[in-house]
């Protein structure tokens, strides 16, 4: 066994036995100093958002830490207090929930369909699907918005949301389709013989067993919505639109309102890291389906 291991180890390249030799613990390092990194500029936005304006236009976030007394919640006081942000979050979540519920109950549908129900036309339907995932946004916001304009439903929510709705379903469909067709045969074929028919087969057995992946869907698809601008900035209502778009109209003309525009930031970034971490399990199990048989 000795001899083996000898000749496996002189079969290695150099680069193999040099990543052999300082893995483990070195790489661990590594990558601690790379999230490190990765999180410094999150990090600065909380301190920053925690200071004066006039701290901040003093010296640079990092002076917390030889002046605590800087951080107070004096901003996030005043952020509470301002109707702008408060109403477009509010009108952030009207947007986003209903885009990824529908997204997620639809896609689930239709990928169900496409995975295991026998229609005319099926594959050639699947290869348009797959074919509109590499339609970009921008292609579709002129001719979308004059549809809308004639529809009546231009600059208002429920025209965000059917945007956001029909952009995010090709993915959907894609994702959970591809996961859906992992499922045993021999399983949904017991559940049938059990007297089962395709709505009850979809809600007891394979929405169970798919809900990685669609946490993940739901996962992606939220956070795409709930940081979008640039559909927003066009579609939404100007009077009350979500966090992104109030957060861009609050730049004044000769500085940034960095009192508001730093509070306001961060809690736009903390409630979708929320939503992230509370399905961080769910997310990684469905992004690993499929990856070991």
């Amino acid at each position: 066994m000795t001899a083996e291991l000898q000749v496996v180890k002189a079969k290695q390249s150099l680069p193999a036995r040099i990543v052999s030799r300082i893995g483990g613990g070195f790489v661990r390092v590594l990558l601690l100093v790379v999230a490190l990194i990765w999180l410094m500029p999150t990090v600065g936005l909380l301190f920053s958002s925690l200071r004066s304006p006039s701290d901040i236009a003093a010296s640079g976030w990092w002076k917390v830490f030889s002046a605590p007394s800087q951080m107070n919640f004096d901003n996030y006081s005043n952020l509470l207090d301002n109707k702008v942000i408060t109403d477009s979050l509010l009108s952030t979540v009207l947007i986003t929930v209903p885009a990824t519920l529908l997204v997620v109950i639809i896609g689930s549908l239709a990928g169900y369909a496409f995975a295991w129900m026998e229609f005319p036309g099926r594959d050639w339907w699947f290869l348009l699907v797959v074919g509109l995932l590499v339609v970009p946004v921008q292609v579709a916001l002129v001719p979308v918005a004059k549809i809308f304009g004639e529809l009546g439903i231009f600059g208002t929510t429920i025209g965000v949301i059917i945007f956001h709705v029909a952009f995010g379903l090709p993915f959907a469909i894609f994702l959970l389709r591809n996961f859906f067709a992992e499922i045993p045969r021999e399983l949904l074929e017991a559940a049938r013989l059990d007297g089962a028919g395709e709505i009850r087969l979809f809600t007891r057995v394979v929405m169970p067993l798919g809900g990685p992946a669609i946490a993940s869907l739901g996962i992606f698809q939220f956070l795409w919505v709930w940081n979008d601008m640039l559909v927003a900035l066009i579609f939404a209502d100007s009077k009350h639109p979500p966090i992104t778009v109030a957060l861009q109209q609050q730049v004044r003309q000769f500085g940034n309102n960095i009192d508001v525009l730093a509070p306001g930031a961060f809690v736009s970034m903390v409630i979708p890291l929320a939503v992230f971490f509370a399905f961080q399990r769910q997310f990684v199990s469905g992004v690993m389906a499929g990856a070991v048989k």
